[in-house]
């Protein structure tokens, strides 16, 4: 039987039949196939369904129409679509001739799936299916042996505390934070209290095309209910307040913020700056920050001025027209957060030379001081002084590893009265059903979630692989050191795909690792910012599809073996490093927007439809189809943060040699950084 023909009946199986991916009332996929209705939305649809129904082959009703429906398609997303059908064929062919282990997997599902009476809900079929799309999601011996050996898999032993910890976390840790920043309607524009020129500005962005997409992006003109930089900003500033009476802080002294604000629409880099500074300052958010404000063009300044002055000086014949490419806010998150965490050493050099980490928070988040004293005895600055943060290790393989990063956990607003190491993800409590049933993260996530980012106890201490975008932080030590970065084209998962760019580098301490921070908990307030979320819900969906081509593409680029990463990055992070990233990405759309229009809400499955179509072709042709275009990314992003980092080490020595050049370069640097705080 060839493999064409098992992969039909694998996907008539999970999709077409009674009890398939599309759960009642609406039905197999079949049934939301219906040719004569021909408005936008219900092209979108029939489009989708003709695609999984012509995957499914000759067996299905209604096949012949919907191949010929899918064939005549005179849209660019029919073509698309025409297309993926092959790219799948060809993936799961090659996989299945090249892979003992995946031809194994696939032969037990067709062979179920081809029974009589066999129910694609059963928990075999669940399993079954799970292990030929995606094994990560499979796990042996109940939920509790799965933690154990994943926490087991991340313990460390302890060789040497670092013989410096951070003692004074208000003045010698950088803090950092994220703004994102989109359009709103006339209506909230008009309400704003913001000058003429402002109102006029925003107004003119909202003409402007669409630059840049992000999950949950803040509307200019929120309501301060609704702003949820105030509300991050408040809940620093209260945290800090609790720290001074708790004589953690020296009194007095501000700690130095830096928030990247990235934006949707390039017209609202200052405009949206001044809205936000008057937003900040009309609240009164500020006490005890000295909080700065980059925009896109703030980076540009510092580019020009300082940066690539110093690399020109200091490292000639050198070229660094890759560093715009990378030192940036604006565009996707890896820009930002590779930004939010290189500024340190910046900082070190020509700001402040006492800061010694930098720290990241996400602004809908906040420390919950009192609970985590009463649970753990420290508040936030006693969990920043852990002299873990620094230490150096031995792994479960023997491996020298430098805990030169940390990370904390996060407990959501809903659970905290629970407990603060409430997880803030747990296991599915209901069968897979739509995109779900080929590929389920949150089981993973939820395991690593237990393992990895919970209470911790027991002997040594645990290194961490998964991470949150928030609560992180790294010493400056080691960003000289192995300056890690994310690429600038990674859209997702941004936090997560950092320590893949040194995943085994070695440097003079071992492997960097995050050091787990047990105690080191912020509340996550999201849902407060619910409506937010909700708009940008197809923008988050696609990004985590996009996210699958991205990481895969990457393993394979990085300088390592791609099973040597996998096992390292496991099962989490591991998940999204797929061996049917095209298969697993053009079904999970299909039946995504197949599920949006049975449950209703068709406006959402055509958007879905419409912007899938265009942003995953994209990441496929570039991310997996491309040989050469990860590989030369990493290449050329790696080489211009290591001119980055070389410039500043030399302009350091300049300046500890009193060269007049370095002291004109700090005096720019000073004037820059000046330029870009927001005044109270």
């Amino acid at each position: 039987m060839s493999i064409r023909h098992k992969l039909q009946t694998i996907i008539s199986f999970l999709a077409c039949s009674r009890n398939g991916a599309i759960p009642p009332p609406a039905g197999p996929v079949p049934a939301l196939f219906r040719p004569g209705e021909r408005d936008d939305a219900s092209v979108a649809r029939n489009l989708a369904a003709a695609f999984i129904m012509t995957l499914a082959g000759p067996s299905v009703p209604g096949h012949g129409p919907a191949a010929r429906y899918l064939e005549e398609a005179e849209s660019p997303a029919g073509a698309f679509l025409r297309d993926g059908i092959a790219l799948i064929r060809r993936e799961v062919e090659e996989r299945y001739s090249g892979d003992e282990e995946f031809r194994a997997c696939l032969d037990a599902l067709h062979g179920y799936a081809s029974s009589p009476g066999a129910d694609p809900r059963s928990p075999e079929a669940e399993q079954l299916t799970a292990a030929v799309f995606f094994p990560e999601g499979v796990y042996d011996g109940g939920v509790p042996a799965a933690v154990s050996r994943l926490r087991e898999k991340r313990s460390v032993r302890v060789t040497g505390l670092n013989p410096r910890p951070i003692t004074s976390p208000g003045s010698e840790v950088l803090f950092t934070s994220n703004i994102l920043l989109t359009i709103q309607q006339k209506d909230m524009i008009d309400a704003t209290g913001c000058s003429a020129d402002v109102k006029h500005a925003f107004a003119a962005a909202a003409g402007e095309e669409q630059a840049y997409w992000y999950d949950h992006p803040m509307p200019v003109g929120a309501a301060p209910g609704e702003n949820e930089a105030l509300h991050g900003l408040k809940g620093l500033a209260d945290a800090l307040a609790f720290e001074e009476r708790a004589g953690n802080k020296e009194p007095g002294r501000n700690i130095d913020f830096v928030c990247s604000l990235s934006v949707t629409h390039r017209g609202l880099r200052e405009a949206g700056r001044e809205w936000l500074g008057s937003e900040i300052a009309r609240a009164g958010a500020l006490r005890g920050i000295n909080l700065h404000l980059f925009t896109e063009g703030d980076c540009c300044r510092l580019l020009d001025e300082v940066i690539l002055p110093a690399a020109r000086r200091y490292c000639p014949g050198r070229a660094g027209a890759a560093l715009p490419r990378v030192f940036g806010v604006d565009g996707e998150y890896g820009r930002h957060y590779s930004f939010l965490k290189a500024i340190a050493r910046f900082w070190q050099v020509f700001i402040s030379p006492g800061v010694r980490a930098t720290f990241k928070i996400d602004l809908d988040q906040v420390f919950p001081q009192e609970e985590m004293v009463r649970e753990t005895g420290a508040s936030a600055f006693g969990h920043l002084r852990t002299p873990l943060w620094g230490a150096r290790c031995t792994d479960y393989l023997g491996r020298e590893v430098y805990l030169g990063m940390i990370a904390g956990a996060l407990v959501n607003r809903t659970d905290i009265g629970a407990s603060l190491f409430s997880p803030d993800v747990t296991l599915p409590g209901s069968p897979p059903a739509g995109d779900e049933v080929l590929f389920r993260s949150r089981v993973p996530q939820a395991l690593s979630t237990m393992a990895e980012m919970g209470r911790f106890s027991g002997p040594g201490a645990l290194q961490r692989v998964h991470v949150t975008g928030g609560t992180t932080g790294i010493l400056v030590e080691a960003l000289k050191l192995y300056r890690p970065f994310t690429l600038s084209c990674a859209g997702r998962a941004e936090d997560q795909a950092y320590m893949l760019s040194v995943l085994f580098k070695h440097g003079e301490h071992g492997l960097l690792r995050y050091a787990h921070a047990p105690g080191l908990v912020m509340r996550h307030d999201a849902d407060l910012f619910a409506g937010a979320a909700g708009a940008a819900r197809t923008g988050k969906i696609l990004g985590d599809y996009i996210r699958t081509l991205l990481f895969t593409g990457y393993a394979g680029a990085l300088p390592w073996p791609e099973c040597d990463i996998k096992r390292e990055i496991d099962p989490f992070t591991g998940c999204f490093v797929s061996r049917l990233p095209i298969t697993i990405v053009l079904m999970r759309y299909a039946l995504k927007t197949e599920m949006l229009f049975a449950s209703g809400s068709g406006e959402e499955g055509l958007q879905l439809f419409n912007e899938g179509a265009i942003r995953l072709r994209s990441a496929i042709t570039s991310y997996i189809l491309s040989e050469s275009f990860m590989r030369e990314t990493f290449r050329v992003e790696r080489e211009a943060w290591d001119l980055y980092y070389d410039a500043l080490d030399e302009a350091e020595k300049g300046l500890s040699a009193g060269d007049p050049f370095a002291r004109g370069l700090a005096v720019q640097a000073q004037a820059c950084v000046n330029s870009v705080k927001i005044k109270g």
